[in-house]
This record gives structure tokens, C-alpha cells and sequence, in this order.
């Protein structure tokens, strides 16, 4: 009971937001009216149990003209079922399209929002697979709470109405034991009762491995079918290892743990489905049973018998709600955990940005440096990584950080982007600033190639004048010619092309700051010089920050800063102290 009032309060806390969005007039509308067919359709049943009566009683007095009025009636109610059921389908799937796009729109910002995503992983929680959980979760979410919220409501409202039916129909057959009438009060309804009681505790006894084994299932379909997208990205890496073989036995490892699932899940299912396909099957003469004594009795005719067994079938497939759609509410139970995982995961990304004790990023104005004070970067384990105090970057010079493998020069450059929280201290940046961070392996988005090089710019940003003078100036006019194709170029293009187009997306965006993470590790020496040079040459108010390791680099930088190891933790130093060791280092 507990697992349930808490998953009804985590529905409520990721459905509702919707219904008062910019967007709840239209949703609060589709949903009245979704609600509205449903109780009308209801109705109509009602009306048919009605029909019932009079139609068979119809048969046995072989009353021609009631029998052919009837079927008119018929008609009338059969044909207004289907058009409110036709559209009670659309309406309630234009609901689910408007509510999956505000719900995919709100987590696509809040995963997006403030490098939240890379967050998320740096923090290693719970919430893999984001792609699943906004593109699939979604969906299921919002199809399976409509299906199971206006079952519910169909339920209670069939119930309420085949109730009193069953109950004024129990007076009219008394029950009949031994030849001898027993007055029991509405003893159809207690009867459809215990045995809608009897089946669901069954139910619930057979069927509720199924939340956790469903869970699972989704989590191990998900990491087979991202590992498989891996290998589609790695597959030149892949190819020259010869890790064929390696990849399949991994990739068989992990769909081995689907299908071993899988089959619990089949075990389950077939014990659940024995069950309720029985039970199902039993309520289809359950009801003739309970009332053939009346009936041949005498005391009831044959229309008042086919009344009351549709009123009691009815009364007990209301009741009966929690078995016939247990494995859809273990499928949905399941979706909302990893829903609400997905979200606990971005709430605790969005804290672990604001906390304590996390590095401060401020925009400093009248400033023309960026400025590192009682700086500590630590890993996300809080083992310390680097620490600076009164080490600054200057506007207009040039600077090549150099340091073994590890120390944490990406991390520095990490924080300075302001997406690595772990640490204390303040980062000051001078007033907007214009920052560009360029990894060794540049990010380009599939599509038109000029649209990857203007990134994250609109491809409009730049005229294709000015993007092929970029190519040009990397050493790559031959692309000027390809500026409309679309392709996924991180996998069609050399990492030195990267590069070099990475280097091209730089002299476009122009950034006060220009930091390069070993961006052109992958050139030849003399490729590099000459990237640096242009750089220089075409972007003479842009300070650039380097991590490299190539002795060539120094003669392009006006500086130079060697992280060193100082007892636990590596240590770029104060502004004297940088000074003193540059100068002892003869400038090298």
C-alpha cells in the first residue's frame, strides 16, 4: 500500500505540472471531454443492460413488433457508441501528443540547461540512458496514466451504475437454495464483490515480481541498445584493433542478461495469464449459475435472467479493474520509477551546482583577466586535484599550460567553462567575456556541414563567404564546395580535419578566450605552427589558453605554466611564484 500512495504522489508530481503549464486550457479541455465520452459511454451500457431485458423478454413472448422496434434501438445506441468511441481514440491521442510535447520540451531544457547533462554523468547516478527516458519513458508515461486514469474513472462510474441495477435485480430473483428462497439483500453484489476480492488478491500474489522484473527489463534493453550504438560510433577504432570478436562476445554478454530476464518475465507472465485468463473465462457463467435457480424457479423471465448476468458481469469487471490491467499498472509502475529517477538525477545535477562547496564562477566587471582565488578542483570521489591562488589569465596573452598526463589540466579548463563543480574557491571572468573551449576531439551535430562548423550558432550566423575564408584558412577549401551536404562528420571526417574545422569554428565565433585542449594534437608540427599563426594573425584580440605537449608549442605562447606536484594535489601557483619558476626555466 505504501509502494502505491507513493507512486500515486510521483505521478502527481510529473503529470499535473502539465495541466497548469501554458498549455493547460487546451489540455484541460481534451481531458474533459475525453472523461465526458467516457461517462456517456457508460451510460450507453447502462441503456443496453436496459435493452436486454425487454429485447429477450421480447424473444420469449415472441413479440414480433417490440422485437423489430428494439433492433431500431439498438442501432441508435450501437451507432452512438461508435462515434463517441472514434472520437474519444482522437481525442484522447491529440491530448497525449500535445502533453508528450510540453513534457519532452521541459525535460530536454532541464537536462540541456547548464551542462546539467554532464553533470549527471560526472555524478554517475542512477539515471542512465537519458535518450530512453525522454523518447520512450515519455510516451509510456503519458499513454499508460490516460489508459489506467480513465479506466479507473470508467470503473467507478460502471460500478456506481450497474450497482444499483444488480442490487434492485437481486430483489427481483431472490436467491434460491435447495428449492427455498434466502433473502440476502443485494446478494448478487456481495457475491460479485467477494469474487472480484478473491481474484485480485491473487492477482497481486502471482503478479508482483513484475514491477521489479519490468523495471529491469527496460534498464538492460536500454544498455544493450546503447552499446550497440557505441560500436556504430567507434567502428573504425573497432576495425584497425580487430575487436570484432571482443565486441560481440560483449554485446552477446549483455543481450544474454535481456533474455535471461526476458524469461522470468515469461515465467511470471504465464502464471499471471493462467490466472486471469481463468478468471476471466469463469465470469462468463459465473453469473447464469448464480441466478438459473431463479430463473427456472419461475420467478424471473428470460430477459431479467440476461439482465442481470450483463449487470453482474459489469458490476465485476469493475470490480475486477486491478486484475485485468495489473500487467499494464506493473509496465507503468515501472515507467514512472525511471521518470522519477530521470528527474531526481537533474534535481540533484542542478543542486550539485549551487552547493557550498563548489567552485563559484562570477562575472567580474572592470576586469580585463580571468582570476583564480583559493581555487581547489577536486574529483567527484573529493580527492583533491588542483589547487591556485592569485593565478590569473591575461587578456592579450598568450598562455600553454603544460603538466604530466593526470594532473587536471582538462578539469582547470573544465571549471573555467564552469560545468566541473566538484571544488571550492572563485573563478573570476571578466564581464561578458566570450568564451570557447576546443577539445581534441571537436563536436560537430549531423546535418549540413556549415551548420556543424557555425555550432552552436544558427547556420545562418555567418554568410558562406565567410565560412569558406575560414576553410580556406585552415586548410581545407576543398569543403567550400560541400557547405549544403549533410552528413554525420565525426564519423566522415580524419580527426586532423576535425581539427582543423574545429580551428575554422574559432576564427567565425571570434571568443575573447580561445582555450585549446590539445585541439591540434593530431597535425604535423608544422601544421600546428601554422594553424597557431592564423589564429594569431586573424584573431588579434583573442587570448589563447593551451594544454599541449609538444616542445614546439612554446615559442607560440607568450608564457608558459607547469602544473606541479605539491603533496597530495598538483598546484599552478601564485602569480610570483609562476613568475619566479618561469624566469628559473629560462623561459622554456
Amino acid at each position: 500500500m505504501n509502494n502505491l500512495r507513493s507512486t500515486i504522489a510521483i505521478v502527481w508530481r510529473i503529470a499535473i505540472p502539465y495541466f497548469r503549464s501554458e498549455d493547460k486550457i487546451a489540455g484541460r479541455v481534451l481531458l474533459a471531454a475525453v472523461i465526458a465520452i467516457e461517462l456517456s459511454l457508460v451510460a450507453i451500457q447502462v441503456l443496453v443492460n436496459e435493452w436486454q431485458n425487454r429485447f429477450y423478454n421480447a424473444l420469449q413472448q415472441y413479440d414480433w413488433n417490440t422485437f423489430v422496434w428494439l433492433i431500431g434501438v439498438f442501432l441508435v445506441l450501437g451507432a452512438a457508441f461508435i462515434v463517441l468511441s472514434v472520437y474519444q481514440l482522437y481525442l484522447n491521442q491529440w491530448l497525449q501528443i500535445r502533453w508528450r510535447r510540453w513534457m519532452t520540451e521541459v525535460y530536454l531544457r532541464r537536462w540541456l540547461d547548464g551542462a546539467n547533462h554532464y553533470r549527471m554523468q560526472l555524478k554517475g547516478d542512477a539515471a542512465d540512458n537519458p535518450d530512453q527516458r525522454i523518447a520512450e519513458d515519455v510516451r509510456q508515461f503519458i499513454e499508460q496514466t490516460l489508459s489506467i486514469s480513465i479506466g479507473l474513472l470508467s470503473s467507478i462510474v460502471t460500478l456506481a451504475s450497474f450497482v444499483v441495477v444488480l442490487w434492485g435485480l437481486s430483489n427481483a430473483a431472490p436467491l434460491q437454495l435447495f428449492g427455498s428462497d434466502v433473502a440476502i439483500p443485494g446478494y448478487l453484489v456481495w457475491i460479485a464483490l467477494m469474487y472480484a476480492i478473491f481474484g485480485t488478491a491473487l492477482t497481486q500474489w502471482i503478479g508482483s515480481p513484475l514491477v521489479n522484473l519490468n523495471f529491469e527489463q527496460q534498464r538492460l534493453e536500454a544498455d544493450f541498445r546503447f552499446n550497440l550504438v557505441r560500436v556504430r560510433e567507434n567502428s573504425e577504432q573497432i576495425a584497425l584493433l580487430r575487436g570484432e570478436q571482443a565486441e560481440q562476445g560483449q554485446l552477446s554478454t549483455r543481450f544474454g542478461r535481456v533474455v535471461n530476464n526476458w524469461y522470468q518475465i515469461m515465467s511470471r507472465t504465464k502464471r499471471l495469464t493462467a490466472f486471469t485468463a481463468g478468471y476471466s473465462q469463469a465470469v462468463v457463467i459465473f453469473p447464469y449459475v448464480v441466478v438459473a435457480p431463479a430463473y427456472f424457479a419461475k420467478t424471473i423471465a428470460l430477459g431479467g435472467m440476461m439482465q442481470t448476468a450483463s449487470a453482474f458481469s459489469n458490476v465485476q469487471s469493475a470490480l475486477s479493474f486491478f486484475v485485468s490491467a495489473y500487467r499494464t499498472l506493473a509496465d507503468w509502475r515501472a515507467t514512472v520509477a525511471r521518470l522519477d529517477g530521470f528527474e531526481m538525477s537533474i534535481d540533484s545535477a542542478i543542486s550539485l551546482s549551487s552547493e557550498p562547496q563548489t567552485v563559484d564562477l562570477v562575472s567580474a566587471t572592470g576586469r580585463d583577466a580571468i582570476e583564480m582565488e583559493q581555487l581547489l578542483l577536486k574529483l567527484p570521489n573529493g580527492m583533491p586535484l588542483i589547487s591556485a591562488d592569485g593565478f590569473s589569465i591575461r587578456s592579450n596573452e598568450s598562455t600553454l599550460v603544460t603538466g604530466p598526463s593526470g594532473a587536471g589540466k582538462s578539469t582547470l579548463f573544465r571549471a573555467i567553462a564552469g560545468v566541473w563543480p566538484f571544488g571550492a574557491g572563485v573563478i573570476s571572468v571578466p564581464a561578458h567575456a566570450k568564451l570557447m573551449m576546443l577539445p581534441q576531439r571537436p563536436y560537430f551535430p549531423i546535418g549540413a556541414l556549415k551548420a556543424a562548423i557555425t555550432y552552436p550558432a544558427p547556420f545562418d550566423a555567418f554568410s558562406d563567404d565567410q565560412v569558406q575564408a575560414a576553410l580556406a584558412a585552415v586548410g581545407l577549401p576543398q569543403f567550400s564546395e560541400h557547405l549544403g551536404d549533410d552528413a554525420h562528420w565525426n564519423r566522415m571526417l580524419s580527426l586532423g580535419e576535425q581539427q582543423r574545422l574545429g580551428i575554422a569554428r574559432a576564427l567565425l565565433h571570434a571568443p575573447q578566450y580561445l582555450f585549446l585542449d590539445e585541439a591540434t594534437a593530431s597535425l604535423d608540427e608544422p601544421s600546428e605552427a601554422k594553424l597557431y599563426r592564423v589564429l594569431i594573425e586573424r584573431l588579434p584580440e583573442t587570448t589563447i589558453v593551451s594544454i599541449g605537449h609538444r616542445s614546439t608549442l612554446h615559442d607560440l605562447h607568450d608564457r608558459r605554466v607547469e602544473l606541479t606536484r605539491h603533496g597530495d594535489r598538483f598546484s599552478l601557483g601564485t602569480k610570483d611564484q609562476e613568475a619566479a619558476a618561469f624566469s628559473a626555466g629560462g623561459g622554456e
